[in-house]
C-alpha cells in the first residue's frame, strides 16, 4: 500500500483494529509464538532451555524478568560486530541510544526491521482514530523534527538515537505522505547538525506555507513549546527573512542555506500579515491560529512528564486541539491514542496485542497464600506474579514488561501505568511514571507525578503575578543531617522573597505521601529547599545533552536528578539566584 504511495484506508486500519483486540488473548499467544519461532535459535534464548516450546506458560517458567543491566553484555556484543545470533536469529544492523535523561547516560537498544514496523503500525493505527475525528485534507505538517547524524558503533552497526532511526528510515517518508502529514521542512533541515539552525530553518518554513500547515506535531510537548519561545524572540527576524527573501546569516550550513533558498522568495505582503498578526497579540496568545489559520490539531507526547508543558502550549493554541501522541520508549512500543478528542491529561492508549508480548507486575503487593507439603501450615508470599495483558484489573497499578520482535523477552521496562478500561479485550492504559524516577530518603517515596503536582499547587502563587515556572527539577540533598528535598525552579520574571518563602512552604505541604509527612514531623527528613535559578539555566541542560549527541526530539528535562546525573546537577547548582527553606512544619 505504502509503496503506491496512496492514501490510508482509515476504516480498513480501524476495522483491522476492532477484529484483533476482540481476540487479544489468542493475539497474544500467536505473537509470542512468532517471536520465538523467528529467534529461538539465539544464544540468549537457548540457554534458557526452552527447546522449542513456544507457550506462555513454558515461556514464563523458562525465561527470568530481566532489566536492561541483565542485557548489557549481550547487547555490548551485537554492537561490537560477533557474528553468531545472540539475541534474534537475524543480525542487528542498528543500535538505538535512549535519551540518557533519566540515568545520565544513554542505554543500547536493538532496533530492526520489524520495530520499524510495529512503529508504522502504531502511526497508522493512531492516525486512522485521529483522522475519523479530525480530517485532514492533502496539506503539510509543521513538524519540529530533529534527526542527529548516525554514528558507528565497534561492530560496524549504526547507532542513533530511537528517534534518528526512524526518521532516517526509507519507510518513513512514505508513511507520513500516506497519512498526508509531509513536513514542510526539507530533509537539510530535518537532518541539519545543528538544532538551533533547524528550528529557525522549521519556523520560517512553516510561515512560507501558513495556509496549508494542517497539523502541529513534534515528539514531545517540550519541543513545540520551546519552538514558540523562540518565535517569541526571532519573529521580527523571520519577516525580515520573507520581505527580503534571503535567509538571515544566522544559517550558517550550505546544504540547509542552499535548500531554504529553494523555498524563500521575496514576499512583502506576508512579512506584513505575520507582523500585524504578532503585534495584535495580547501576551502571545493564541499565536499558533493566528500563524496557521488551517490547523485542525496540535500531536506529540503531552503525557507524564510533559504535561507540565500543556498549560503553555494551550496559552499558544488557544482553541486548537491538543492531542496526545502513542505510547513507546526506545525499546519498543505498547500502545495508540484511540481516543484523540480526549484532553491530553486524560489519554489512554490501547494495547495494540500484535506487536510484542506483554505482561503486568501489579504494584498493590500480590498476596498469596501457599500451603506448606508437609502439613497444613500456611504462610504469606508477598512476591507480585505478573499478569497477561488481558488479566489486568482496571483501576489497579502495574509496572509493564515487554517481549519485543528485537530482541528483549521479559525486559522490565520501568513504566508505571493504571489499568482505566478495555477497548474489546485489551487494555486502555494511562501512564503514570517511571519506576525508577523518585524521591526518597527515609520512608518517603514521592514519584514524579507527585512532584508535578506539587509544582503545579505552588505554581498558582506566582501565577497570580501573571508570571510561570519554566521548567523545574529536584534532587535529594543527603549532604545535609537530616536529608531533604531540594526544588530547582526557573521563572518567567521577579518574585518577591515573601511570595517565593509560601511557594517554598506550599510545595513541602503538598508532598502529601504518609512517609514523607511523618518524617517531616519528626525531624527525620529536613526543610524542603527552594533554589530559583537564572533563566536560560535548562536551556543550558538541554544544551548540556546535546552535546552528549541527544537531539531535541527525544530531550526529556530530567526531573529527578541523581548521583549519576552529576553534569546535570553542576549545570543547576551553578545558575542558583536565590534559595528558600520550608517553615511549613
Amino acid at each position: 500500500m505504502l509503496e503506491k504511495m496512496e492514501i490510508l484506508d482509515v476504516e480498513k486500519l480501524i476495522g483491522d483494529f476492532e477484529v484483533m483486540t476482540k481476540d487479544a488473548e489468542n493475539v497474544q499467544r500467536q505473537t509470542l509464538k512468532m517471536i520465538l519461532e523467528e529467534n529461538g535459535c539465539a544464544e540468549y534464548l537457548q540457554n534458557m532451555g526452552l527447546n522449542g516450546r513456544t507457550d506462555p506458560e513454558s515461556f514464563k517458567a523458562c525465561v527470568p524478568l530481566v532489566t536492561h543491566k541483565d542485557l548489557e553484555s549481550y547487547i555490548q556484543r551485537v554492537a561490537d560486530g560477533a557474528f553468531s545470533p545472540i539475541l534474534t536469529r537475524k543480525p542487528i544492523t542498528t543500535i538505538s541510544l535512549s535519551s540518557g535523561t533519566t540515568q545520565g547516560k544513554p542505554k543500547f537498544v536493538p532496533f530492526n526491521d520489524e520495530l520499524m514496523e510495529t512503529t508504522l503500525q502504531i502511526y497508522r493505527t493512531s492516525f486512522a482514530f485521529r483522522n475519523r475525528e479530525f480530517p485532514i485534507e492533502n496539506g503539510k505538517a509543521l513538524q519540529f523534527i530533529y534527526s542527529s547524524k548516525q554514528s558507528k558503533t565497534k561492530g560496524g552497526l549504526f547507532a542513533g538515537t530511537a528517534t534518528t532511526n526512524v526518521f532516517r528510515n526509507s519507510q518513513f517518508k512514505k508513511a507520513m505522505t500516506a497519512m498526508q502529514s509531509e513536513c514542510c521542512s526539507p530533509d537539510e533541515v530535518i537532518f541539519g547538525p545543528d538544532f538551533h539552525q533547524s528550528l529557525y530553518c522549521h519556523l520560517l518554513c512553516g510561515l512560507i506555507f501558513h495556509e496549508e500547515i494542517q497539523l502541529i506535531s513534534s515528539t514531545f510537548a517540550h519541543s513545540i513549546v520551546l519552538a514558540f519561545r523562540t518565535f517569541e524572540k526571532v519573529w521580527e527576524e523571520l519577516c525580515d527573512d520573507i520581505r527580503e527573501g534571503v535567509l538571515t546569516s544566522r544559517i550558517t550550513l550550505p546544504s540547509v542555506r542552499s535548500a531554504m533558498a529553494k523555498l524563500l522568495k521575496p514576499n512583502p505582503e506576508l512579512a506584513d500579515l505575520i507582523e500585524n498578526k504578532c503585534s495584535r497579540l495580547s501576551h502571545w496568545y493564541g499565536l499558533i491560529p493566528e500563524l496557521f489559520p488551517n490547523v485542525k490539531y496540535i500531536y506529540g507526547i503531552m503525557t507524564g512528564s510533559m504535561e507540565p508543558y500543556l498549560k503553555k502550549l494551550r496559552h499558544y493554541a488557544a482553541d486548537v486541539p491538543l492531542i496526545s501522541a502513542d505510547y513507546g520508549s526506545s525499546e519498543g512500543w505498547i500502545g495508540a491514542n484511540i481516543n484523540p478528542s480526549l484532553p491530553p491529561e486524560s489519554t489512554t492508549y490501547a494495547v495494540l496485542p500484535n506487536i510484542g508480548y506483554f505482561e503486568f507486575i501489579p504494584l498493590k503487593e500480590n498476596v498469596e497464600e501457599h500451603m506448606q507439603e508437609n502439613g497444613n501450615v500456611s504462610f504469606l508470599s508477598t512476591v507480585p506474579k505478573p499478569v497477561g495483558l488481558t488479566e489486568v484489573k482496571v483501576g489497579e497499578e502495574y509496572e509493564v514488561i515487554i517481549t519485543s520482535f528485537a530482541g528483549l523477552y521479559r525486559y522490565r521496562l520501568g513504566d508505571v501505568v493504571k489499568v482505566m478500561g478495555f477497548h474489546n479485550s485489551t487494555p486502555e492504559l494511562k501512564f503514570v511514571c517511571r519506576r525508577n524516577l523518585m524521591l526518597t530518603i527515609n520512608i518517603d517515596k514521592n514519584t514524579e507525578k507527585d512532584l508535578q503536582l506539587a509544582v503545579e499547587e505552588a505554581a498558582k502563587l506566582i501565577a497570580e503575578e501573571k508570571l510561570e515556572v519554566i521548567d523545574f527539577s529536584s534532587n535529594v540533598d543527603v549532604s545535609t543531617d537530616p536529608g531533604h528535598y531540594v526544588i530547582f525552579w526557573e521563572i518567567s520574571g521577579e518574585v518577591s522573597d515573601e511570595v517565593l518563602k509560601e511557594c517554598c512552604n506550599c510545595l513541602d505541604r503538598s508532598f502529601v505521601d504518609a512517609g514523607y509527612v511523618s518524617s517531616r514531623k519528626v525531624n527525620a527528613i529536613g526543610p524542603l529547599e527552594l533554589r530559583v535559578v537564572w533563566k536560560g539555566t535548562f536551556h543550558k541542560i538541554l544544551d548540556h545533552y546535546l552535546g552528549l549527541g541527544a537531539v531535541i526530539s527525544q530531550f526529556k528535562t530530567p526531573r529527578c536528578v541523581g548521583p549519576t546525573n552529576n553534569k546535570v546537577l553542576q549545570i543547576l547548582c551553578d545558575n542558583v539566584v536565590k534559595n528558600y527553606f520550608s517553615t511549613a512544619f
